[in-house]
């Protein structure tokens, strides 16, 4: 396991206890590095929606949790945020709750000439992605695709 992917599971360990108690979920963690400084972002979530004091209460009880156990070395910049409306979906459990949702997939290298798609996501496996796309099944290979995010429809 790489070091980024150790920060992010021993952070998710410390926020079970914060999330629950605060009434919200974890959407997810991670630990990146731009330019010369790194960040441990956490994206939480709940079903009407975070809001500033939900942000501020996790980040508080997590700041503490982190000084606490100080596993990361390194000097970091910790944010606690909404994934927002048009989250990336960067995970399996992402995609499960997405199932019927509209999506926009942007691929690697164009397809067809384009490398921006959209359509209602209909199924996913280890190796694949599916969307229905003007009514017809499309099928990417996950190694393909650069993000997935849910569309945004004003």
């Amino acid at each position: 396991m790489s070091k980024r992917e150790t920060y992010e599971e021993k952070t998710e360990g410390l926020l079970a206890p914060i999330v629950e108690k605060a009434g919200v979920s974890v959407y997810d963690v991670e630990y990146v590095k731009e330019g010369k400084d790194y960040y441990l972002r956490v994206y939480i979530d709940k079903p009407d929606g975070v809001n500033i004091q939900d942000c501020e209460t996790v980040s508080r009880a997590l700041s503490d949790a982190l000084d606490a156990e100080d596993f990361i070395p390194d000097a970091y910049i910790l944010e606690v945020s909404s994934p927002g409306l048009g989250r990336i979906l960067k995970k399996d459990r992402h995609l499960e709750q997405s199932l019927g949702e509209k999506v926009e997939i942007k691929t690697y290298k164009p397809i067809d000439k384009t490398k921006e798609f959209s359509g209602i996501l209909k199924a996913y496996d280890a190796g694949t992605i599916t969307i229905e796309e003007d009514g017809s099944p499309r099928v990417f290979e996950r190694r393909e695709i650069a993000t997935v995010r849910m569309a945004l429809d004003f």
